[in-house]
């Protein structure tokens, strides 16, 4: 858990709300997945990659760490799909604010982290159940999905 502590040395409250990155990591029909490792939050479910941007980082600098990080892959990103920012987002065990990205690979240089046990390609139309992802990424999938349709504006900000 991160604990936030303020200059006068006050613990933030339950109420501070963290900012996180998400990466649907594509290639032609395929989207890249991990399975969460156990110890963590949603652990035995498929998820697209990402995690908390550090105090020295900015968003996107953080979604390319991320996915080096969980999959060993070096990625460009796109474009920013969704800004996720309801306190309400399903199986959140605190408040985060989602900048989800969409990013290809460039290449491989490493291998996974302790945070996913599999890491995974799968075609778009061939995904794991809904039931299967943690959070709310089995509906970012979706969204990227339907904006290959549809070309509607982003980033989408809210509530899909």
């Amino acid at each position: 858990m991160i604990e936030c502590i303020f200059e006068n040395g006050n613990k933030a409250d339950r109420g501070l709300r963290h900012v996180v990155v998400d990466a649907l990591v594509v290639d032609q029909n395929k989207i890249l997945l991990v399975k969460r490792s156990p110890q963590i939050t949603n652990g035995g479910k498929y998820a697209i990659v990402g995690g908390f941007v550090e105090r020295s980082e900015n968003t996107k600098d953080a979604c390319v760490r991320e996915v080096k990080e969980e999959t060993g892959y070096d990625v460009k990103l796109t474009f920013l799909l969704r800004i996720a920012d309801n306190p309400d987002r399903p199986a959140e065990d605190r408040q985060n604010i989602s900048f989800v990205y969409v990013a290809e690979v460039i290449g491989k240089s490493g291998e996974k982290d302790w945070e996913s046990t599999e890491v995974k390609w799968f075609d778009l139309d061939k995904l794991p159940s809904k039931e299967d992802f943690a959070f709310d990424h089995y509906e970012n999938i979706q969204l990227y999905i339907k904006y290959l349709k549809e070309k509607f504006t982003l980033p989408i900000v809210g509530k899909i």
